[in-house]
Protein backbone atom coordinates (compact mmCIF):
# COMPACT_ATOMS: atom_id res chain seq x y z
CA UNK A 1 0.00 0.00 0.00
CA UNK A 2 1.24 3.46 -0.89
CA UNK A 3 2.21 5.68 2.01
CA UNK A 4 -0.37 8.17 0.79
CA UNK A 5 -3.22 5.71 1.32
CA UNK A 6 -2.55 5.42 5.05
CA UNK A 7 -4.36 7.45 7.68
CA UNK A 8 -2.51 10.10 9.66
CA UNK A 9 -2.63 7.87 12.75
CA UNK A 10 -1.03 5.01 10.83
CA UNK A 11 1.61 7.33 9.39
CA UNK A 12 2.40 8.70 12.83
CA UNK A 13 3.01 5.13 14.06
CA UNK A 14 5.38 4.55 11.13
CA UNK A 15 7.22 7.77 11.95
CA UNK A 16 7.52 6.88 15.62
CA UNK A 17 8.87 3.41 14.80
CA UNK A 18 11.22 5.02 12.25
CA UNK A 19 9.83 2.76 9.53
CA UNK A 20 9.61 5.94 7.48
CA UNK A 21 11.19 9.35 7.96
CA UNK A 22 9.35 12.64 7.98
CA UNK A 23 11.53 13.80 5.08
CA UNK A 24 10.47 10.75 3.01
CA UNK A 25 6.83 11.25 3.87
CA UNK A 26 6.90 14.98 3.15
CA UNK A 27 8.65 14.35 -0.18
CA UNK A 28 5.96 11.81 -1.12
CA UNK A 29 3.19 14.33 -0.49
CA UNK A 30 5.06 17.08 -2.33
CA UNK A 31 5.38 14.73 -5.30
CA UNK A 32 1.65 13.99 -5.16
CA UNK A 33 0.92 17.73 -5.10
CA UNK A 34 3.21 18.29 -8.08
CA UNK A 35 1.42 15.52 -9.99
CA UNK A 36 -2.22 16.17 -9.15
CA UNK A 37 -2.68 19.76 -8.02
CA UNK A 38 -2.56 21.17 -11.56
CA UNK A 39 -5.89 19.34 -12.00
CA UNK A 40 -7.41 19.88 -8.55
CA UNK A 41 -5.97 23.33 -7.70
CA UNK A 42 -6.40 22.82 -3.96
CA UNK A 43 -3.27 24.78 -3.00
CA UNK A 44 -2.60 28.48 -3.44
CA UNK A 45 0.99 28.02 -2.29
CA UNK A 46 3.13 24.98 -1.60
CA UNK A 47 6.06 25.33 0.82
CA UNK A 48 8.57 22.65 -0.26
CA UNK A 49 11.78 24.20 1.07
CA UNK A 50 10.56 25.04 4.57
CA UNK A 51 8.56 21.80 4.79
CA UNK A 52 11.53 19.59 3.93
CA UNK A 53 13.83 21.55 6.23
CA UNK A 54 11.39 21.10 9.13
CA UNK A 55 10.96 17.40 8.34
CA UNK A 56 14.73 16.81 8.37
CA UNK A 57 15.09 18.70 11.64
CA UNK A 58 12.40 16.49 13.24
CA UNK A 59 14.08 13.35 11.88
CA UNK A 60 17.39 14.44 13.38
CA UNK A 61 15.82 14.99 16.80
CA UNK A 62 14.04 11.65 16.68
CA UNK A 63 17.26 9.87 15.69
CA UNK A 64 19.08 11.54 18.60
CA UNK A 65 16.44 10.33 21.05
CA UNK A 66 15.16 13.84 21.73
CA UNK A 67 11.47 14.60 22.40
CA UNK A 68 9.22 15.05 19.38
CA UNK A 69 5.77 16.69 19.40
CA UNK A 70 2.36 15.07 19.13
CA UNK A 71 2.27 15.32 15.34
CA UNK A 72 5.88 14.17 15.06
CA UNK A 73 6.63 15.04 11.42
CA UNK A 74 3.18 14.70 9.84
CA UNK A 75 2.52 17.12 6.95
CA UNK A 76 -0.42 19.50 7.52
CA UNK A 77 -2.10 21.87 5.05
CA UNK A 78 -3.51 25.19 6.28
CA UNK A 79 -6.37 27.22 4.85
CA UNK A 80 -5.11 30.54 3.53
CA UNK A 81 -7.23 32.57 5.97
CA UNK A 82 -4.91 31.71 8.88
CA UNK A 83 -1.87 33.94 9.41
CA UNK A 84 1.56 32.40 8.87
CA UNK A 85 4.54 34.56 9.77
CA UNK A 86 6.77 35.29 6.80
CA UNK A 87 4.41 33.51 4.34
CA UNK A 88 1.83 35.31 2.23
CA UNK A 89 -1.72 34.99 3.59
CA UNK A 90 -4.19 36.12 0.93
CA UNK A 91 -7.65 34.92 2.04
CA UNK A 92 -7.90 34.12 -1.71
CA UNK A 93 -8.45 37.83 -2.32
CA UNK A 94 -6.77 40.40 -4.51
CA UNK A 95 -7.13 42.69 -1.48
CA UNK A 96 -4.46 40.71 0.42
CA UNK A 97 -2.54 39.32 -2.55
CA UNK A 98 0.82 40.46 -1.15
CA UNK A 99 0.06 40.50 2.60
CA UNK A 100 2.79 38.82 4.69
CA UNK A 101 1.75 38.58 8.37
CA UNK A 102 4.36 39.61 10.95
CA UNK A 103 3.12 36.93 13.36
CA UNK A 104 1.69 33.42 13.47
CA UNK A 105 -1.88 32.55 14.37
CA UNK A 106 -2.11 30.68 17.68
CA UNK A 107 -3.09 27.48 15.87
CA UNK A 108 0.03 27.76 13.69
CA UNK A 109 2.18 28.18 16.80
CA UNK A 110 0.52 25.09 18.27
CA UNK A 111 1.10 23.09 15.09
CA UNK A 112 4.75 24.07 15.02
CA UNK A 113 5.14 23.19 18.71
CA UNK A 114 3.58 19.78 17.95
CA UNK A 115 6.16 19.27 15.17
CA UNK A 116 3.72 19.39 12.29
CA UNK A 117 5.27 19.98 8.88
CA UNK A 118 3.37 22.86 7.26
CA UNK A 119 3.21 21.80 3.64
CA UNK A 120 1.13 24.55 2.03
CA UNK A 121 -1.73 27.07 2.12
CA UNK A 122 -5.02 25.90 0.62
CA UNK A 123 -7.46 27.68 -1.66
CA UNK A 124 -10.80 28.98 -0.40
CA UNK A 125 -13.70 31.25 -1.23
CA UNK A 126 -12.55 34.85 -0.90
CA UNK A 127 -12.54 35.88 2.77
CA UNK A 128 -14.34 32.56 3.46
CA UNK A 129 -17.51 33.86 1.77
CA UNK A 130 -18.96 31.11 -0.37
CA UNK A 131 -19.89 27.45 -0.53
CA UNK A 132 -18.07 26.21 -3.62
CA UNK A 133 -14.49 27.62 -3.66
CA UNK A 134 -15.36 29.26 -6.98
CA UNK A 135 -15.15 32.72 -5.38
CA UNK A 136 -11.37 32.64 -5.00
CA UNK A 137 -9.66 35.54 -6.78
CA UNK A 138 -6.97 33.18 -8.08
CA UNK A 139 -8.37 29.78 -9.07
CA UNK A 140 -11.36 27.47 -8.71
CA UNK A 141 -10.70 24.23 -6.83
CA UNK A 142 -12.14 21.01 -8.31
CA UNK A 143 -13.66 18.01 -6.53
CA UNK A 144 -11.24 15.05 -6.82
CA UNK A 145 -14.19 12.63 -7.13
CA UNK A 146 -15.35 14.46 -10.27
CA UNK A 147 -13.27 17.32 -11.62
CA UNK A 148 -16.36 18.85 -13.23
CA UNK A 149 -17.89 19.35 -9.77
CA UNK A 150 -17.25 21.80 -6.94
CA UNK A 151 -15.53 20.61 -3.73
CA UNK A 152 -17.73 22.73 -1.45
CA UNK A 153 -16.56 25.75 0.46
CA UNK A 154 -15.27 27.90 1.83
CA UNK A 155 -12.67 25.32 2.95
CA UNK A 156 -12.81 23.59 -0.42
CA UNK A 157 -9.05 23.46 -0.85
CA UNK A 158 -8.61 22.02 2.65
CA UNK A 159 -11.04 19.17 1.84
CA UNK A 160 -9.92 18.58 -1.75
CA UNK A 161 -6.24 18.22 -0.83
CA UNK A 162 -7.23 15.36 1.49
CA UNK A 163 -9.52 13.68 -1.04
CA UNK A 164 -6.69 13.75 -3.59
CA UNK A 165 -4.20 12.37 -1.02
CA UNK A 166 -2.14 15.56 -1.18
CA UNK A 167 -2.01 15.87 2.64
CA UNK A 168 -2.85 13.56 5.56
CA UNK A 169 -4.32 16.39 7.67
CA UNK A 170 -5.57 19.90 7.03
CA UNK A 171 -6.91 22.86 8.98
CA UNK A 172 -9.99 24.76 7.87
CA UNK A 173 -12.47 27.28 9.23
CA UNK A 174 -16.23 27.02 9.62
CA UNK A 175 -18.53 30.07 9.76
CA UNK A 176 -21.74 28.47 8.53
CA UNK A 177 -20.64 24.99 7.51
CA UNK A 178 -17.37 25.74 5.72
CA UNK A 179 -15.58 22.68 7.16
CA UNK A 180 -18.47 20.23 7.29
CA UNK A 181 -19.97 20.96 3.87
CA UNK A 182 -16.76 20.49 1.82
CA UNK A 183 -15.87 17.47 3.98
CA UNK A 184 -19.20 15.92 3.00
CA UNK A 185 -18.86 16.74 -0.69
CA UNK A 186 -15.25 15.47 -0.85
CA UNK A 187 -15.80 12.29 1.19
CA UNK A 188 -13.59 13.17 4.16
CA UNK A 189 -14.09 13.90 7.86
CA UNK A 190 -14.40 17.51 9.02
CA UNK A 191 -15.21 18.98 12.42
CA UNK A 192 -16.42 22.37 13.62
CA UNK A 193 -15.57 22.56 17.33
CA UNK A 194 -17.65 24.48 19.84
CA UNK A 195 -17.24 28.25 19.48
CA UNK A 196 -14.36 29.21 21.78
CA UNK A 197 -12.76 25.76 21.85
CA UNK A 198 -10.01 26.75 19.39
CA UNK A 199 -8.31 30.15 19.41
CA UNK A 200 -9.23 32.55 16.62
CA UNK A 201 -6.15 34.73 17.18
CA UNK A 202 -4.53 35.14 13.78
CA UNK A 203 -7.63 34.04 11.89
CA UNK A 204 -8.61 36.75 9.41
CA UNK A 205 -12.16 37.51 10.52
CA UNK A 206 -15.28 37.08 8.43
CA UNK A 207 -18.01 36.93 11.12
CA UNK A 208 -16.42 37.04 14.54
CA UNK A 209 -19.27 35.48 16.51
CA UNK A 210 -19.51 32.53 14.10
CA UNK A 211 -15.99 31.73 12.83
CA UNK A 212 -14.26 28.66 14.24
CA UNK A 213 -11.08 26.81 13.25
CA UNK A 214 -11.22 23.03 13.05
CA UNK A 215 -9.62 19.85 11.68
CA UNK A 216 -10.17 17.93 8.44
CA UNK A 217 -8.88 14.39 8.05
CA UNK A 218 -9.68 11.00 6.56
CA UNK A 219 -10.91 9.47 9.80
CA UNK A 220 -12.40 10.52 13.12
CA UNK A 221 -9.30 9.22 14.87
CA UNK A 222 -7.14 11.50 12.73
CA UNK A 223 -9.44 14.45 13.41
CA UNK A 224 -9.20 13.76 17.16
CA UNK A 225 -5.40 13.72 16.86
CA UNK A 226 -5.36 17.13 15.19
CA UNK A 227 -8.07 18.69 17.38
CA UNK A 228 -6.08 17.78 20.50
CA UNK A 229 -3.29 20.02 19.18
CA UNK A 230 -5.52 22.90 18.05
CA UNK A 231 -7.83 23.11 21.08
CA UNK A 232 -7.27 25.00 24.31
CA UNK A 233 -7.58 28.36 26.01
CA UNK A 234 -5.64 31.28 24.54
CA UNK A 235 -5.24 34.55 26.49
CA UNK A 236 -4.68 36.34 23.16
CA UNK A 237 -8.28 35.60 22.14
CA UNK A 238 -10.98 37.14 24.35
CA UNK A 239 -13.55 34.67 22.99
CA UNK A 240 -11.40 31.65 23.80
CA UNK A 241 -13.03 29.46 26.45
CA UNK A 242 -11.03 28.46 29.51
CA UNK A 243 -12.40 24.92 29.49
CA UNK A 244 -10.33 21.79 30.04
CA UNK A 245 -9.44 19.90 26.86
CA UNK A 246 -9.95 16.14 27.21
CA UNK A 247 -7.78 13.49 25.58
CA UNK A 248 -9.84 13.10 22.43
CA UNK A 249 -7.97 10.07 21.07
CA UNK A 250 -8.19 8.23 24.38
CA UNK A 251 -11.93 8.96 24.54
CA UNK A 252 -12.45 7.09 21.25
CA UNK A 253 -11.51 3.79 22.86
CA UNK A 254 -13.96 4.17 25.72
CA UNK A 255 -17.16 2.10 25.44
CA UNK A 256 -20.15 4.08 24.25
CA UNK A 257 -23.19 2.46 25.85
CA UNK A 258 -26.76 3.68 25.82
CA UNK A 259 -26.15 6.26 23.08
CA UNK A 260 -29.32 8.27 22.43
CA UNK A 261 -29.57 9.74 18.95
CA UNK A 262 -31.92 12.48 17.82
CA UNK A 263 -32.85 12.54 14.12
CA UNK A 264 -33.83 16.05 13.02
CA UNK A 265 -37.35 16.02 11.56
CA UNK A 266 -36.92 19.33 9.74
CA UNK A 267 -33.89 18.07 7.80
CA UNK A 268 -35.86 15.48 5.86
CA UNK A 269 -38.27 17.76 4.05
CA UNK A 270 -38.45 19.44 0.68
CA UNK A 271 -35.13 20.02 -1.07
CA UNK A 272 -33.28 16.98 0.30
CA UNK A 273 -31.84 14.71 -2.40
CA UNK A 274 -33.39 11.22 -2.28
CA UNK A 275 -30.04 9.41 -2.34
CA UNK A 276 -28.75 11.49 0.56
CA UNK A 277 -31.94 10.87 2.55
CA UNK A 278 -31.60 7.11 1.98
CA UNK A 279 -27.91 7.07 2.98
CA UNK A 280 -28.57 9.03 6.19
CA UNK A 281 -31.51 6.79 7.13
CA UNK A 282 -29.27 3.76 6.51
CA UNK A 283 -26.69 5.33 8.85
CA UNK A 284 -29.33 5.71 11.56
CA UNK A 285 -30.21 2.03 11.14
CA UNK A 286 -26.52 1.15 11.44
CA UNK A 287 -26.37 2.99 14.76
CA UNK A 288 -29.39 1.05 15.97
CA UNK A 289 -27.64 -2.21 15.07
CA UNK A 290 -24.70 -1.00 17.17
CA UNK A 291 -26.97 -0.58 20.19
CA UNK A 292 -27.96 3.08 19.98
CA UNK A 293 -31.54 4.23 20.31
CA UNK A 294 -32.86 6.75 17.79
CA UNK A 295 -35.82 9.07 18.05
CA UNK A 296 -37.18 11.88 15.95
CA UNK A 297 -36.59 15.34 17.37
CA UNK A 298 -37.56 18.82 16.28
CA UNK A 299 -35.52 22.00 15.88
CA UNK A 300 -38.56 24.14 15.04
CA UNK A 301 -36.66 27.38 14.43
CA UNK A 302 -34.08 25.77 12.13
CA UNK A 303 -36.23 26.82 9.15
CA UNK A 304 -35.17 30.38 9.93
CA UNK A 305 -31.48 29.44 10.09
CA UNK A 306 -30.49 30.56 6.59
CA UNK A 307 -32.32 33.90 6.86
CA UNK A 308 -30.86 34.54 10.32
CA UNK A 309 -27.34 33.57 9.28
CA UNK A 310 -27.41 35.71 6.13
CA UNK A 311 -28.29 38.76 8.19
CA UNK A 312 -25.87 38.27 11.10
CA UNK A 313 -22.86 37.08 9.08
CA UNK A 314 -22.93 39.93 6.50
CA UNK A 315 -23.45 42.48 9.29
CA UNK A 316 -20.32 41.27 11.04
CA UNK A 317 -18.48 41.03 7.71
CA UNK A 318 -19.31 44.63 6.79
CA UNK A 319 -17.72 45.73 10.07
CA UNK A 320 -14.70 43.43 9.90
CA UNK A 321 -13.87 44.26 6.29
CA UNK A 322 -14.08 48.03 6.76
CA UNK A 323 -10.38 48.00 7.61
CA UNK A 324 -9.45 47.13 4.00
CA UNK A 325 -9.53 50.64 2.59
CA UNK A 326 -6.43 50.98 0.42
CA UNK A 327 -4.64 53.03 3.07
CA UNK A 328 -3.85 50.97 6.17
CA UNK A 329 -2.82 47.81 4.29
CA UNK A 330 -4.02 45.60 1.49
CA UNK A 331 -4.64 46.38 -2.15
CA UNK A 332 -4.40 50.01 -3.25
CA UNK A 333 -5.51 51.23 -6.65
CA UNK A 334 -3.08 52.99 -9.00
CA UNK A 335 -3.14 56.47 -7.41
CA UNK A 336 -1.67 58.35 -10.36
CA UNK A 337 -4.20 56.90 -12.77
CA UNK A 338 -7.01 57.46 -10.27
CA UNK A 339 -6.09 61.14 -9.73
CA UNK A 340 -5.75 61.70 -13.45
CA UNK A 341 -9.20 60.19 -14.00
CA UNK A 342 -10.69 62.32 -11.22
CA UNK A 343 -9.11 65.49 -12.63
CA UNK A 344 -10.44 64.64 -16.10
CA UNK A 345 -13.96 64.11 -14.72
CA UNK A 346 -13.82 67.44 -12.91
CA UNK A 347 -12.47 69.30 -15.92
CA UNK A 348 -15.18 67.84 -18.17
CA UNK A 349 -17.91 68.92 -15.77
CA UNK A 350 -16.49 72.45 -15.43
CA UNK A 351 -16.20 72.74 -19.20
CA UNK A 352 -19.85 71.70 -19.51
CA UNK A 353 -20.85 74.41 -17.04
CA UNK A 354 -21.69 71.92 -14.30
CA UNK A 355 -19.65 73.47 -11.51
CA UNK A 356 -21.88 72.15 -8.71
CA UNK A 357 -21.52 68.56 -10.00
CA UNK A 358 -17.77 69.08 -10.21
CA UNK A 359 -17.69 70.30 -6.61
CA UNK A 360 -19.68 67.22 -5.53
CA UNK A 361 -17.18 64.72 -6.94
CA UNK A 362 -15.29 62.48 -4.52
CA UNK A 363 -12.29 63.94 -2.73
CA UNK A 364 -9.08 62.12 -3.70
CA UNK A 365 -9.11 60.19 -0.41
CA UNK A 366 -12.73 59.04 -0.80
CA UNK A 367 -12.04 58.02 -4.40
CA UNK A 368 -8.99 56.07 -3.20
CA UNK A 369 -11.13 54.20 -0.68
CA UNK A 370 -13.93 53.59 -3.15
CA UNK A 371 -11.78 52.42 -6.05
CA UNK A 372 -9.41 50.30 -3.96
CA UNK A 373 -12.34 48.39 -2.46
CA UNK A 374 -14.13 48.09 -5.81
CA UNK A 375 -11.04 46.58 -7.44
CA UNK A 376 -9.76 44.62 -4.44
CA UNK A 377 -12.93 42.73 -3.47
CA UNK A 378 -14.74 40.14 -5.57
CA UNK A 379 -18.50 40.13 -6.27
CA UNK A 380 -19.56 37.81 -3.42
CA UNK A 381 -17.63 39.80 -0.82
CA UNK A 382 -19.14 43.05 -2.14
CA UNK A 383 -22.59 41.49 -2.01
CA UNK A 384 -22.23 40.54 1.65
CA UNK A 385 -20.70 43.88 2.65
CA UNK A 386 -23.65 45.69 1.07
CA UNK A 387 -26.18 43.34 2.68
CA UNK A 388 -24.58 43.84 6.09
CA UNK A 389 -24.26 47.61 5.76
CA UNK A 390 -27.90 47.86 4.72
CA UNK A 391 -29.14 45.70 7.62
CA UNK A 392 -27.15 47.78 10.12
CA UNK A 393 -28.25 51.13 8.75
CA UNK A 394 -30.60 53.52 10.52
CA UNK A 395 -34.18 52.40 10.20
CA UNK A 396 -33.30 48.79 9.41
CA UNK A 397 -31.23 47.72 12.42
CA UNK A 398 -34.28 46.80 14.53
CA UNK A 399 -36.16 45.22 11.64
CA UNK A 400 -33.31 42.97 10.53
CA UNK A 401 -30.23 42.66 12.71
CA UNK A 402 -31.91 42.88 16.11
CA UNK A 403 -34.66 40.48 15.04
CA UNK A 404 -32.03 38.04 13.71
CA UNK A 405 -30.27 38.08 17.08
CA UNK A 406 -33.56 37.19 18.78
CA UNK A 407 -34.15 34.28 16.40
CA UNK A 408 -30.57 33.15 16.99
CA UNK A 409 -31.40 32.84 20.67
CA UNK A 410 -34.47 30.74 19.83
CA UNK A 411 -32.32 28.45 17.69
CA UNK A 412 -29.95 27.98 20.61
CA UNK A 413 -32.90 27.17 22.87
CA UNK A 414 -34.03 24.49 20.39
CA UNK A 415 -30.64 22.82 20.75
CA UNK A 416 -30.73 23.12 24.54
CA UNK A 417 -34.12 21.39 24.66
CA UNK A 418 -33.05 18.67 22.22
CA UNK A 419 -29.89 17.84 24.15
CA UNK A 420 -31.94 17.25 27.28
CA UNK A 421 -33.45 14.26 25.46
CA UNK A 422 -30.56 12.92 23.36
CA UNK A 423 -26.76 12.71 23.43
CA UNK A 424 -26.13 13.68 19.81
CA UNK A 425 -28.16 14.90 16.85
CA UNK A 426 -27.96 13.29 13.41
CA UNK A 427 -28.94 14.47 9.96
CA UNK A 428 -27.59 15.07 6.46
CA UNK A 429 -24.70 17.51 6.11
CA UNK A 430 -25.85 18.88 2.75
CA UNK A 431 -29.16 18.81 0.87
CA UNK A 432 -27.51 17.79 -2.42
CA UNK A 433 -24.30 16.09 -3.59
CA UNK A 434 -21.53 18.15 -5.20
CA UNK A 435 -22.93 20.14 -8.13
CA UNK A 436 -21.28 21.12 -11.40
CA UNK A 437 -18.81 24.01 -11.55
CA UNK A 438 -20.62 27.24 -12.40
CA UNK A 439 -24.08 25.72 -11.89
CA UNK A 440 -25.05 27.99 -8.99
CA UNK A 441 -22.46 30.74 -9.30
CA UNK A 442 -25.02 33.25 -10.61
CA UNK A 443 -27.76 32.15 -8.22
CA UNK A 444 -26.70 33.28 -4.73
CA UNK A 445 -29.89 32.04 -3.05
CA UNK A 446 -29.45 28.51 -4.41
CA UNK A 447 -25.83 28.58 -3.24
CA UNK A 448 -26.81 29.82 0.23
CA UNK A 449 -29.35 26.99 0.62
CA UNK A 450 -26.49 24.48 0.46
CA UNK A 451 -25.76 25.57 4.08
CA UNK A 452 -29.32 24.76 5.16
CA UNK A 453 -28.33 22.03 7.64
CA UNK A 454 -25.05 23.47 8.91
CA UNK A 455 -25.61 27.15 9.78
CA UNK A 456 -27.66 26.49 12.92
CA UNK A 457 -24.70 24.88 14.72
CA UNK A 458 -22.72 28.09 14.20
CA UNK A 459 -25.61 30.26 15.32
CA UNK A 460 -26.00 28.13 18.46
CA UNK A 461 -22.26 27.83 19.05
CA UNK A 462 -22.32 24.02 19.33
CA UNK A 463 -19.93 21.53 17.75
CA UNK A 464 -20.55 19.28 14.78
CA UNK A 465 -18.77 16.81 12.53
CA UNK A 466 -19.38 15.47 9.03
CA UNK A 467 -18.32 11.94 8.18
CA UNK A 468 -18.75 9.92 4.96
CA UNK A 469 -21.84 7.70 4.96
CA UNK A 470 -22.30 6.66 1.34
CA UNK A 471 -22.06 7.54 -2.34
CA UNK A 472 -24.56 8.49 -5.00
CA UNK A 473 -25.09 6.41 -8.14
CA UNK A 474 -22.76 8.84 -9.90
CA UNK A 475 -20.04 8.11 -7.30
CA UNK A 476 -20.21 11.39 -5.40
CA UNK A 477 -19.71 11.31 -1.61
CA UNK A 478 -22.52 11.76 0.92
CA UNK A 479 -21.94 13.21 4.38
CA UNK A 480 -23.60 12.45 7.72
CA UNK A 481 -23.65 15.32 10.21
CA UNK A 482 -23.42 14.64 13.95
CA UNK A 483 -23.89 17.51 16.41
CA UNK A 484 -23.25 17.52 20.15
CA UNK A 485 -23.72 19.98 23.03
CA UNK A 486 -21.22 22.78 23.63
CA UNK A 487 -17.76 21.49 24.58
CA UNK A 488 -18.87 17.86 24.09
CA UNK A 489 -16.51 17.25 21.17
CA UNK A 490 -15.38 14.00 22.80
CA UNK A 491 -18.94 12.65 22.69
CA UNK A 492 -19.33 13.81 19.08
CA UNK A 493 -16.06 12.13 18.09
CA UNK A 494 -16.99 8.95 19.95
CA UNK A 495 -20.31 8.69 18.13
CA UNK A 496 -18.67 9.33 14.75
CA UNK A 497 -15.88 6.84 15.46
CA UNK A 498 -18.42 4.17 16.39
CA UNK A 499 -19.93 4.49 12.91
CA UNK A 500 -16.55 4.41 11.18
CA UNK A 501 -15.55 1.25 13.02
CA UNK A 502 -18.58 -0.49 11.52
CA UNK A 503 -18.37 0.94 7.97
CA UNK A 504 -15.73 1.61 5.35
CA UNK A 505 -17.01 4.73 3.57
CA UNK A 506 -14.15 6.77 5.06
CA UNK A 507 -11.53 4.42 3.58
CA UNK A 508 -12.48 5.10 -0.02
CA UNK A 509 -10.20 7.42 -1.97
CA UNK A 510 -10.70 9.36 -5.18
CA UNK A 511 -8.85 7.91 -8.15
CA UNK A 512 -6.92 10.57 -10.04
CA UNK A 513 -4.16 10.01 -12.55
Amino acid sequence: MSLLNHTATELLAKLESREVSSAELTAAYLKQIETLDPQVQAYLRVLPESALAKAKEIDARRAAGQPVGKLGGLPVAIKDVICTQGEVTTCASKMLETFVPPYNATVVEKLRAADAVLIGKTNMDEFAMGGSTENSAFQATKNPWNLECIPGGSSGGAAACLAASMAPLSVGTDTGGSIRQPAALCGVTGMKPTYGRVSRYGLVAFASSLDQIGPLAHTVEDAALLLAVLAGHDPLDSTSADVEVPDYRAALSQPLKGLKIGVIKEHFGEGLDNEIAAAVQAAVQEYEKLGATAKEISLPHSKYGIATYYIIAPCEASSNLARYDGVHYGYRTDEKAMLAELDAERAALVKAGQQQEADNLDTPLVRLYRQSRAEGFGPEVKRRIMLGTYALSAGYYDAYYLKALKVRRLIRQDYDHAFKEVDVILGPTTPTPAFKMGEKLNDPLAMYLEDLYTVTANLAGVGGISIPCGFTKSNLPIGLQIQAPAFAEAKCLQAAHLFQQATDWHNRRAKLQ
